[in-house]
């Protein structure tokens, strides 16, 4: 039987022709992956922070000091303890951590609290800094700020849901005078990470004294910090200065934040 010839130059152009058809551009005009044969996908990057720092050992003994002044009036060994905290209780350290202080004076009980919360999106099509921002903007939904021309005006003040026309305070609210002054309502700032907020609530805690707590909560990439701030005085006659406990939050809200970029 005589055998077939083998013609090579035959067998090279049909190598060619069926390497044509497997790469480059898809029929209906989608990039096609040459050696997978796949459409590829674009993957949207990841987060800034793939760790978390120790939230106890976040706030200098300094600062502590300042923002709970009864603290110093302590016996060392309680100073101390009162000192570094009590960290939060989380599952996973890497993806949230949080810390509390307490102390007591004569004059009036502070309480700290820190919340750090790294996001981390599941969605291949969602950074981490964009699914951040929807937990960030939850919380600013959830302080219900006023629209920032009333933040900054003196008539925010005596308006909304702190009065009735009647002139008495409505279930729940406090007087007009003890209000958060004109230019310190809850509000949106513009100094502090990505995007951030203040709030202000003034309001009874159970006992006769009034307990003011100031909240600042900002996100940095995709990371969502939230500092709260609270007092409560010890006579019911006296109002927890909003400047000064949000002038104080702020400062440490900004320290949190220069430690997230160090």
């Amino acid at each position: 039987m005589q055998r077939k010839a083998y013609v090579p130059g035959l067998a090279a152009l049909l190598v060619t022709l069926v390497a044509g058809c497997t790469s480059g551009t898809g029929g209906d005009g989608s990039d096609i992956d040459a050696k997978a044969g796949v459409p590829t996908t674009t993957t949207a990057p990841p987060g800034k922070y793939r760790t978390l720092r120790e939230p106890c050992g976040s706030v200098e003994p300094a600062t502590l000091r300042d923002l709970l002044p009864g603290v110093a009036q302590l016996p060392e060994e309680q100073r101390e303890k009162a000192y570094k905290g009590t960290a939060a209780v989380t599952y996973d350290t890497d993806r949230r951590v949080g810390c509390a202080w307490a102390a007591d004076s004569p004059d009036a009980s502070h309480d700290l609290v820190i919340d750090v919360e790294r996001v981390v999106s599941y969605d291949p099509a969602v950074s981490d800094a964009d699914k951040a921002q929807e937990v960030y903007a939850k919380k600013e939904d959830g302080a219900a700020l006023p629209p920032p021309a009333a933040a900054g005006s003196e008539d925010a003040a005596d308006d909304g849901d702190d009065a009735d026309p009647s002139g008495s305070p409505s279930p729940g609210k406090t007087p007009n005078a003890a209000t958060t002054p004109p230019g310190l309502q809850p509000r949106l700032l513009d100094d502090l990470g990505d995007a951030a907020f203040v709030d202000d609530v003034y309001a009874a805690s159970g006992s006769a004294a009034k307990r003011r707590t100031v909240s600042v909560v900002f996100r940095t990439s995709n990371v969502v910090v939230t500092v709260r701030y609270a007092e409560q005085p010890a006579h019911s006659t006296t109002v927890p200065d909003s400047k000064e406990l949000q002038e104080k939050a702020r400062g440490l809200a900004r320290k949190l934040a220069d430690q997230l970029n160090e």
